[in-house]
C-alpha cells in the first residue's frame, strides 16, 4: 500500500534498499546532501550532485532532466550520517522556468528493491523559489523513515545548502549547477537487486490483516520495532547496520538469534530524535513513540485476527467433511487447528510484549526530560518556570493510549500556533467514567480542565504574548476562573451577560477582518497605533447563553477565520445545549479539536484505525503549581507593559 504524503509527514520505510524517483514536467538538477544528526552537510563530499554522482550509499543521475531515478543504500551510509536529503534545483539559463511557480508540481516517489511505490509526495505551494528540499530519509532509533519537506529558497541552491550549514555555500552551489550537463532526457537508472531479508517491522494493519491467504505460521514474529540508538554502532552480528528516525522511523527489525530471541537493545536515551534543538528533537521523539506504538499493536491485532480467521476456517472445514465430524480424526483436526492458534498468539503476545516494554522503557526516560510545555502537571520542571523568551513547537493538551496498555502512556502534543480551536466537552460521553458522574460534575471537571489548559498556553508564551478573554455569561464558573482572574492574567474581567457577550465578540471579530486586510493587502504598517499584535484566546463559558442569533454568528466567523490571524476559541460546552440551533452549528463542532474533562476513546486514527483514549492534564490535588504559574505569567505580563 503506497503513503500518499502531505508536507511535514513521515513514513517509515519497509527496505534500505531504496529508489527516489522524481517527475517534473520540466528540467531540473537533482542532487542530494547527507547531513548529522543536526541535519549540518560538512562539506563538498557528502553532496551527490551531476559533478559527482556517487557518494558512499548514493547514486544520482548526471544530467538536467524533467525524469530521475536516484539509487540509495541506506546501510550503506556512513554511521556518522543520519539525514539525506533529496534536492531539485532549476538550472539557470536553460531556457525553463525560472521558479518552481509557474510551472507543474515536481512529483517524487520512494520505491523499493521491486519497484513498488513505499510513498509518494506532490510538492504544491511552491512560488518564487528555485531550489527545493522535496524530501527526507532519516533515522531514528535505528529505524529509517521519509518525510515529505517541500522546503522551497527563493535564494536557490546557495540560500539552500547554506541553511543545511555547507560550508561555501555558495561556491558549492555553482560548482554544482555548473557540473550539470544540458537537458537531455534521462536514461533510467536500474533499482538496485533485492536482498532477501526478514518481514519489514510495524506492517501495517490493512497489510498484515490479509487472512484469505496463507501466511507462514512465525508471521507475527516479524512485527517487532527497532529501537537502536542512531548513535551507537549496531550490536555484532551479521545484520546490516541499524538505522533510525526523527518524527517517526521505518527500520531494520532486531535480528534473532539461534534460539529465536531478539538482539538486546540498548538503552532508551532522551531526546533520540533528529531536530535543531532539543524541544523539537523531545517532540519528534513523542510521535515517534506513537507511531511506533501505533505500529506494533496494529501489527498485533492483524497478527490475533489472523490466527482466529485461521482457527475459523480449519473447524469449518472440519465441519464440512462428513466423516470427520465424529470419532477420533475429528476431534484431533479440531485439537490441531486450536494448538497453532495458540501457538500464532502466543508469539504475537510476545513481540507486542517485549515492543511495549521497550516503549515504556523509553517513555520512563523521556517524561522527566520534557520542558514545561510537554510535562504533565506534575513534574519538577514546572518548580522552575521561567517565562520562555519564544514559544514552544508543541503543547501537551494530554495523554494517548492503547486498551494493550493503558499504563502507557504518549502526550498529545499539538502543535503551536493553533491551527484550530479547542472545545472542551461538558456533556455525557460513551465512557463509564462519564456515566459514573453526575450533570453538574462533568461542567466542574470541563471548566477545570479548560483552565488548565488556557494557563498552559498562558506559560508556553513569551510576555505579553497571549491576550486571554473569558465570557462566562451567567457568571457560573467564577470559582474556577479565579485562578486566572485574581492573578491578573486575564486582559478584562469575564464579560457578563448578553452585552458583554455582543461587546467580545465584536471586537474579536473587527480585530479579525482588520489583520486579514492587513495581510492580504501586504500592508500591516497600515494597522491603527497601537494595535496590540498578540495572540488572543477567547474561552467561552456556558454555550449558548447569553448569545442571539448575530452572536453565533460571529462565533462561528471567529471559530473559522481567526485561527489564520491569531484568534483563537476554547469552547467548554455541551452540544446538547445548543440542539435549538439544529444542523446551523454542526460545522462549529466539526471545527473544533473535541476534548474531554474524563478519559474517553474518542480520538480516530486514521492511519491504523486505532481508537485512541484521550486523558485530560490534571493538576495534582492540593497542588498549588497551577496559580504559581499564573503569578509569574502576570508579573512578566506587567514587566512587559512597563
Amino acid at each position: 500500500m503506497t503513503a500518499e504524503l502531505v508536507r511535514g509527514q513521515n513514513h517509515p520505510l519497509p527496505d534500505t534498499r531504496l529508489e527516489l524517483r522524481v517527475s517534473a514536467g520540466h528540467p531540473v538538477v537533482a542532487g542530494a546532501t547527507l547531513g548529522d544528526e543536526q541535519g549540518r552537510v560538512a562539506g563538498a563530499e557528502w553532496i551527490a550532485h551531476p559533478g559527482a554522482p556517487v557518494r558512499p550509499g548514493i547514486e544520482v543521475t548526471g544530467d538536467v532532466a524533467a525524469e530521475h531515478r536516484i539509487a540509495v543504500d541506506l546501510a550503506a551510509l556512513p554511521d556518522t550520517v543520519h539525514r539525506l536529503s533529496l534536492l531539485l534545483a532549476l538550472p539557470p539559463g536553460a531556457g525553463g522556468p525560472a521558479r518552481f511557480g509557474t510551472a507543474a508540481a515536481p512529483f517524487v516517489s520512494v520505491t523499493g528493491p521491486e519497484g513498488a511505490a513505499v510513498a509518494t509526495y506532490t510538492i504544491t505551494g511552491l512560488d518564487r523559489e528555485s531550489a527545493v528540499v522535496a524530501l527526507e530519509l532519516y533515522r531514528r532509533q535505528g529505524a529509517w523513515k521519509v518525510r515529505a519537506v517541500g522546503q522551497g529558497y527563493e535564494g536557490g541552491l546557495a540560500d539552500l545548502l547554506a541553511d543545511q550549514g555547507a560550508p561555501a555555500a555558495a561556491d558549492l552551489a555553482a560548482a554544482v549547477l555548473d557540473a550539470a550537463g544540458p537537458a537531455v532526457p534521462a536514461p533510467p537508472v536500474a533499482p538496485p537487486p533485492a536482498v532477501p531479508e526478514a518481514a519489514p517491522a510495524g506492517v501495517p494493519a490493512d497489510v498484515a490483516a490479509d487472512a484469505s491467504a496463507d501466511v507462514p505460521a512465525d508471521a507475527s514474529a516479524t512485527t517487532a520495532i527497532s529501537y537502536a540508538h542512531p548513535g551507537r554502532r549496531p550490536a555484532p552480528g551479521p545484520a546490516a547496520p541499524a538505522s533510525g528516525p526523527d518524527a517517526g522511523p521505518g527500520a531494520v527489525p532486531p535480528q534473532a538469534g539461534p534460539a529465536g530471541q531478539a538482539e538486546a537493545r540498548p538503552a532508551p536515551v532522551a531526546g533520540d530524535a533528529t531536530g535543531w534543538t532539543m524541544d523539537e528533537r523531545l517532540y519528534n521523539q513523542v510521535w515517534g513513540m506513537f507511531e511506533d506504538l501505533a505500529r506494533s499493536v496494529a501489527a498485533y491485532r492483524s497478527a490475533r485476527d489472523f490466527a482466529d480467521h485461521r482457527l475459523d476456517r480449519a473447524i469449518d472445514e472440519v465441519l464440512a467433511d462428513p466423516g470427520a465430524r465424529v470419532g477420533g480424526a475429528g476431534d484431533a483436526a479440531r485439537a490441531a487447528a486450536r494448538a497453532t492458534h495458540d501457538e500464532l498468539m502466543g508469539r504475537a503476545q510476545e513481540a507486542l510484549d517485549r515492543d511495549l516494554a521497550q516503549l515504556t522503557a523509553e517513555s520512563e526516560v523521556v517524561e522527566p526530560a520534557l520542558p514545561v510545555a510537554y510535562a504533565r502537571w506534575d513534574n519538577p520542571v514546572w518548580h522552575a518556570y521561567r517565562t520562555p523568551e519564544e514559544p514552544p513547537m508543541a503543547v501537551r493538551l494530554g495523554d494517548l493510549h492503547l486498551p494493550e496498555r493503558t499504563a502507557l502512556r504518549i502526550p498529545f502534543l499539538v502543535r503551536l500556533p493553533l491551527e484550530r480551536g479547542l472545545w472542551v466537552d461538558s456533556g455525557p460521553g460513551r465512557t463509564s467514567a462519564a456515566g459514573l458522574l453526575d450533570e453538574a460534575e462533568l461542567r466542574r471537571l470541563a471548566l477545570d480542565s479548560a483552565v488548565a489548559h488556557t494557563a498552559r498556553l498562558l506559560a508556553a508564551h513569551p510576555a505579553g504574548a497571549l491576550t486571554v478573554h473569558v465570557l462566562d455569561p451567567a457568571g457560573g464558573g467564577a470559582t474556577a476562573f479565579a485562578p486566572l482572574v485574581e492573578t491578573g492574567v486575564l486582559a478584562a474581567p469575564p464579560a457578563r451577560g448578553a452585552a458583554g457577550v455582543a461587546a467580545t465578540l465584536a471586537q474579536l471579530t473587527e480585530r479579525v477582518d482588520l489583520l486579514q486586510m492587513a495581510v492580504r493587502g501586504d500592508a500591516s504598517e497600515d494597522l491603527p497605533p497601537g494595535f496590540d499584535l498578540s495572540r488572543q484566546l477567547l474561552v467561552v463559558h456556558d454555550f449558548p447563553h447569553g448569545f442571539d442569533d448575530r452572536a453565533v454568528t460571529r462565533l462561528r466567523y471567529l471559530a473559522d477565520e481567526g485561527p489564520s490571524v491569531g484568534v483563537h476559541l476554547l469552547m467548554v460546552a455541551d452540544r446538547a445545549d445548543a440542539a435549538a440551533y439544529g444542523p446551523v452549528l454542526d460545522p462549529l463542532w466539526r471545527s473544533l479539536l473535541r476534548l474531554t474533562p474524563v478519559p474517553d476513546d474518542h480520538l480516530a486514527d486514521p492511519w491504523v484505525g486505532h481508537a485512541w483514549t484521550y486523558e485530560p492534564p490534571t493538576v495534582p490535588p492540593g497542588s498549588a503549581v497551577l496559580w504559581q504559574v499564573l503569578g509569574q505569567v502576570a508579573e512578566a505580563r506587567r514587566r512587559n507593559l512597563d
